[in-house]
């Protein structure tokens, strides 16, 4: 029986492939509600639970391609300091917001010198395999 189209509830612990934990619902208390195959999870979470049973618990290895894509060099940019007002406050290894046209978006920024700014707008998960432990805790009609 398949859960696509449905709304599900999932408790997850997510780890990078050394073990180091990046996520979970277990730590906040409250399972994860989406509908499932809608496009509002990684394709690769969609694709494990999709086929679960209620109260099935499962442990998957999602490559990056399925989670938050391959690294993209070219979504590193440096921008000439000049552009930037009070560039020299940029917080070196924090994220920062920008407007786009579709609302704003995260941009890490990895240095700032006299002459430019340089900007990692890769998701920080961006090219690296995810397990998640899945447990499926409710799916309503």
């Amino acid at each position: 029986m398949s859960n696509e189209g449905k709304k599900v509830k999932t408790h997850y612990r997510g780890t990078l492939a050394d073990g180091t934990q990046f996520d979970s619902s277990y730590d906040r208390g409250e399972p994860l509600e989406f509908t499932c195959c809608a496009g509002q999870m990684i394709p690769g979470f969609d694709a494990a639970v999709k086929d679960m049973a209620l109260g099935e618990k499962k442990t998957v290895t999602i490559p990056a391609k399925d989670a938050y894509g391959e690294y993209n060099p070219q979504a590193v940019q440096t921008v000439p300091v000049s552009q930037i007002p009070n560039a020299a406050q940029l917080p070196v290894g924090q994220t920062v917001y920008f407007q786009g046209p579709m609302g704003p978006f995260p941009a890490k920024v990895v240095s700032v010198d006299a002459e430019n700014a340089v900007f990692d707008m890769n998701h920080e998960l961006a090219g690296k395999d995810l397990t998640f432990e899945i447990e499926l805790v409710e799916v309503a009609e």
